[in-house]
């Protein structure tokens, strides 16, 4: 009853200063105690980290409330750069402003006005044209840095059932490294395509046994596949913190590593230039479609469980620098429509941001296509009771696309039912896939340790 007591002495006392104040102070409160407030006047509950609102004050702040809660919540907190999520029937979650979302509605509506830019191949070429320089120059790729002299860093081949694996890292910048697994197909005929698979924001890095079976099947099918890091991801660890892969340059960093993986593997005297695909999943994804726009030497893209009208991605990796800003802005489903008229595959399900894709995207970049009179080269396999994973489904839709388009021989990994087996695909073990051995002791003398000397390399 006495702690009752306080609190309502204390609240009235709140309130008086409230009325206290005036145009003159701007209505300034303290932004905690402003959600006390909506706390007390709405019956709900909200969560949120004390450093999250301390030394923070909201000008206007009881003008802001409205007979809703969630209307006044975000016009509280939009002061703030701060945003909310519903959690149960009466709480809420209060985060950092989520610059990369909008809502479904918004997406659709932004994607209706990007429409209306082009009316024909003609038209959207020039937009494109457009795009892609300012792409590269929010990436800092305006121009492509030389690359460095240095020969790309191998280690023994390991021969396996159809295919070999040998460990590759390229030194994208002066003393900054890329390192991947390289698979190819045993026996060589002829020319082979060449498959870049860009890994994702998951545990266990490009060592997954999903990574393995991808890349370890395209090499059994014929493919040369490369499966590499993220930027500090994976090896990229031995150079730079956790952390600065959610820094702006890792954005730039795994582009430009991309381009570089490109420029090697192209020159390779059995690789075949035109037969050149990527696909990735997740933040591997949003690679996948951003590598297609600014390269043409890419002729087929499959961007798995990442193409939005409203998500941009939530990682600095994939939205840290101002690609979305482009063209008075823009978004991933319009990057993706760069790719035209190469053949796009978009793998989507109904657990993620890409549950809309079969009545949103899709008819939009088959509406682009048809600019050029190819709507069939981009396909959607969506998988509504699946989630957020490059799993077996999503691999078995990019192996049959690939197979399709670079006249392959699915028989070599399909069982005697006709289904694609990866049995024979031998999962190794971490240690087996790094090029700078079991604890760095490899990596070369020259690199560099810190995200401040990569800043510095970008004046």
């Amino acid at each position: 009853m006495i702690r009752k007591l306080i609190y309502t002495t204390c609240m009235l006392f709140v309130w008086a200063d409230c009325l206290s104040q005036s145009s003159d102070d701007a209505y300034k409160e303290p932004l905690k105690q402003v959600l006390v407030q909506i706390e007390k006047q709405y019956g709900i509950k909200i969560r949120y980290s004390e450093n999250m609102v301390s030394d923070r004050w909201v000008t206007y702040a009881r003008w802001r409330f409205r007979p809703d809660v969630e209307k006044t919540l975000s016009n509280v907190l939009a002061s703030q750069d701060l945003s909310f999520s519903k959690t149960g029937d009466k709480s809420y979650k209060i985060s950092a402003f989520q610059y990369h979302l909008k809502t479904v509605e918004e997406g659709k509506a932004q994607l209706e006005y990007l429409s209306s830019l082009y009316n024909d191949a003609a038209s959207w070429e020039k937009r494109k044209a457009a795009l892609r320089a300012c792409m590269f120059e929010a990436l800092k790729l305006s121009p492509v840095p030389a690359a460095p002299a240095s020969k790309p860093i191998t280690t023994p081949v390991r021969k396996m059932d159809g295919y070999t694996v040998e460990n590759i890292a390229f030194e994208v910048l002066p003393g900054v490294y890329t390192a991947g697994s390289l698979y190819r197909p045993v026996k060589v005929k002829g020319k082979l395509p060449v498959v870049l698979g860009p890994d994702g924001h998951w545990d266990k890095h490009r060592y997954r046994p999903d990574c393995q079976y991808r890349c370890a099947t395209l090499a059994r099918m014929g493919c040369i596949a490369i499966s590499y890091d993220i930027f500090a991801w994976g090896e990229s660890l031995l150079q730079f913190k956790p952390e600065d892969h959610r820094r702006s340059l890792a954005m730039t960093v795994q582009a430009l590593g991309a381009l570089r993986i490109l420029d090697y593997l192209l020159q390779l005297k059995e690789a075949d230039t035109s037969r050149v695909a990527i696909s990735g999943g997740s933040g591997g994804g949003s690679h996948t479609m951003l590598i297609t726009a600014l390269d043409d030497r890419i002729k087929l893209s499959a961007p798995v469980v990442m193409l939005s009208t409203y998500h941009s991605g939530g990682c600095p990796c994939e939205s840290g620098m101002p690609v979305h800003l482009c063209g008075n802005g823009t978004n991933n489903a319009e990057i993706a429509a760069m790719a035209a008229p190469r053949p796009q595959l978009v793998v989507s399900d109904g657990k993620d941001w890409t549950a809309h894709v079969p009545e949103t995207e899709f008819p939009y970049l088959k509406k682009m296509y048809a600019y050029y009179g190819k709507p069939e080269l981009v396909e959607n396999v969506h998988l509504p009771t699946e989630g957020h994973d490059y799993g077996i489904n999503k691999r078995i839709a990019l192996y049959e696309f690939i197979g399709k388009h670079f006249k392959l021989d699915l028989g070599k990994v399909k069982d005697k039912d006709g289904k694609f087996d990866e049995s024979k695909v031998t999962i190794e073990p971490e240690a087996a896939l790094k090029v700078f051995g079991e604890n760095g002791e490899k990596l070369p003398a020259n690199a560099v340790r810190s995200y401040d000397q990569l800043k510095a390399m970008f004046p």
